[in-house]
């Protein structure tokens, strides 16, 4: 019998139905049949003004929603929208939410050790602190405290190294820092606690009004193109650099404990995969962004400046202090601050060889007007 009779027989008898529903379920996209529905709502500690670290959300989002045809929908919701910006991580744990993007320092007070998953003084730059997370067994260890607070955590962002911050004053020697009022908090806060500044928790819509009234003499907030928009330069010109408490600040994807195990594992490895495409999409954004807002910031007035060695070699010592008095009184804290310090006298070896170099080279060439 040839082909085309057999189907015009097959289509008179009935068999052709079957024939084509078999075609039509072979033509439905198998994460569709395989995987339910399952819709989250996000709570983001951002603001949609801040796009590119707000954006981050938005990214893990899309892109799981186009993996499953539409079947795995994540809402995205703005700083106090649902929940206050601060309280994301506990209203996921609680499972007002199903899941957070925030960082996981701003929930030091409560137990220092959150703030290693995120940043901490003179830790890991971005590609430091990402390297350590996914292949030096950073995620695990994060996990294992995260576990205790009903949550499972995934990077999901970096800024790249932060700036120091916008002082209405020249800073030059540590002398300058005594009962300074910044703008500044957690490890940070407490460092520089140790030298005479008086940290200050002020969220961020009231720093501009305070730095313009003199209620505080500095502010740190993240970098050029998100400091560009909240107009810092107009009322405290001096803009200090490096961040050195945020040498590559890990935002974090946060879920219900709970919740995430009950995903599907093909549902648990597109988490994985979005969210580690948003932490990458993340710092190449910003960037890509940062260099032209520094060049218009300049323009508009600020007066870009690098901390000295005596202050930067100060804050070092008083770091060090700080993480002696809580390796000694935490567990958990030491646990993971050992892990991460051993990798970094690691990661600063090599990066001396040929990164250094070759951006110390190119550096001297752009400087030179040669590129």
């Amino acid at each position: 019998m040839d082909r085309r009779s057999f189907i015009r027989k097959a289509g008179a008898s009935g068999v052709g139905v079957g024939v084509a529903a078999a075609a039509a379920a072979l033509a439905t996209p198998a994460i569709a049949q395989s995987n339910p529905k399952v819709t989250w709502r996000l709570a983001s500690s951002f603001p949609k003004s801040l796009d590119t670290i707000y954006g981050g959300a938005e990214v893990f989002s899309k892109m799981l929603s186009e993996a499953t045809d539409g079947n795995f929908q994540v809402q995205v919701f703005a700083s106090g929208e649902l929940v206050p910006g601060l309280q994301a991580a506990d209203a996921t744990a609680a499972g007002t939410v199903e899941a957070c993007h925030t960082v996981a320092y701003y929930y030091w007070g409560k137990d220092p050790t959150w703030a290693l998953g995120a940043a901490v003084p003179f830790s890991l730059n971005a590609r430091g602190i990402n390297a350590w997370h996914y292949h030096g067994g950073g995620i695990d260890l994060f996990n294992e405290f995260l576990a205790t607070q009903g949550l499972f955590g995934l990077p999901g962002g970096n800024t790249g190294v932060q700036m120091g911050g916008w002082f209405r004053k020249q800073i030059n020697t540590v002398a300058d820092l005594s009962g300074l009022k910044m703008r500044i908090g957690g490890f940070a806060g407490k460092v520089v606690q140790k030298l005479g500044v008086v940290p200050q928790q002020i969220a961020g819509g009231d720093i501009y009004p305070a730095l313009e009234k003199g209620t505080i003499d500095a502010a740190e907030w993240v970098g050029p193109y998100d400091d560009e928009k909240l107009g810092f330069y107009k009322v405290a010109p001096y803009y200090y650099y490096p961040g050195w408490w945020e040498g590559g600040p890990t935002v974090h994807l946060m879920f219900n404990k709970a919740k995430y195990e009950e995903l599907s594992p093909a549902y648990k490895s597109l988490v994985r995969t979005a969210a580690q495409a948003a932490d990458a999409n993340m710092l190449q954004k910003y960037d890509y962004l940062n260099p032209a807002a520094v060049k218009r910031l300049v323009a508009s007035g600020a007066k870009l400046a690098p901390f000295s060695q005596e202050i930067m070699a100060a804050c070092f010592e008083k770091a060090n202090e700080v993480y002696a008095e809580m390796e000694a009184n935490n567990a958990p804290f030491k646990k993971i601050w050992e892990s991460i310090k051993s990798f970094r006298k690691e990661h600063y070896l090599w990066a001396q060889v040929a990164e250094y170099n070759y951006d110390t080279f190119m550096m001297v060439q752009q400087r030179n007007g040669k590129l």
